[in-house]
């Protein structure tokens, strides 16, 4: 990083390397696009400007982001919370730091991008609307599919009792164990393997979250998730009409499935790399 921005002290993390969005509006709005093309992420980071000249270990640079959110919608005091703590900028290249706060995905190598500030904080909300964990303040033992830079699982351990994130790409889950080293997260499990089949070592899960989207949600992941449990993930329409946010809730009667804003994610894939 530069020579602006101290890190925090190195702590352990738990590891086990296993073998391996915006508010839809009455008058129509394009798709969010979390992880865009890469030319057009890296052409936005370099025509943007500093945020207000404040530091970027500023919390008051932070709360600005955490305000542009308020205005945009979002209503859920602890993601609010968490992401007035997390540095964002420690999870991009140093390049690239100076846009960290700004709603925008940014590059963070492997053919990937960091998602935006606002389609995390909307996909962490619905973890929480209409759920127990609202009033307890926390999300439960928590599986995270898609670590990519390791951004949503730290904020994602400020909020959850547990989290399990698993990453199916080795540079990317090398990334993530780095840039998440800095902090004591004990509770936190980075997992190297196929995010598909989830993870049953640690299953139930009370929340499950992932940052791809398929044609149908994987089996694993419904298997593996807890009576009053919440899963949110992106996922096709049927008849190829787009994909959407999909929150499943698993109720003592069944599963409960409700349709969110549309999204644009990269596709759900199988195996490792």
């Amino acid at each position: 990083m530069s020579s602006s921005t101290t890190r925090p002290p190195r702590f352990p993390l738990a590891l086990d390397q296993v073998g391996r969005g915006v508010a839809a509006a009455p008058k129509p709005r394009e798709p969010l696009r979390p992880q865009r093309h890469l030319h057009e992420a890296a052409r936005d980071a370099r025509v943007m400007a500093t945020p207000q000249g404040l530091g970027l270990d500023s919390a008051l640079v932070r709360q600005r982001m955490v305000q542009r959110l308020r205005a945009e919608g979002i209503r859920c005091e602890p993601v609010f919370a968490a992401m007035g703590e997390v540095p964002r900028h420690h999870f991009v290249d140093t390049a690239l730091a100076i846009q960290a706060y700004e709603d925008t995905s940014l590059p963070i190598g492997h053919g990937q991008t960091i998602s935006k500030p606002s389609v995390v904080a909307r996909m962490v909300e619905l973890l929480f609307d209409g759920r127990s964990a609202r009033d307890t303040g926390h999300l439960g033992r928590t599986l995270e599919v898609g670590t990519g830079c390791g951004y949503q699982t730290a904020l994602l351990a400020r909020l959850a009792k547990r989290v399990v994130s698993i990453e199916r790409l080795r540079p990317l889950f090398d990334k993530a164990q780095a840039n998440l080293s800095a902090w004591r997260m004990d509770h936190v499990r980075l997992v190297f393997a196929d995010g598909m089949l989830g993870h049953p070592p640690n299953a139930p899960y009370d929340s499950l979250i992932a940052a791809a989207g398929g044609d149908e949600l994987p089996a694993a992941w419904l298997d593996q998730l807890a009576v009053g449990g919440r899963l949110v993930a992106p996922m096709q329409r049927p008849g190829g009409r787009g994909q959407v946010l999909v929150v499943i809730d698993r109720r003592e009667s069944g599963l409960v499935r409700t349709e969110h804003e549309a999204v644009h994610f990269v596709p759900l894939k199988s195996g490792t790399v």
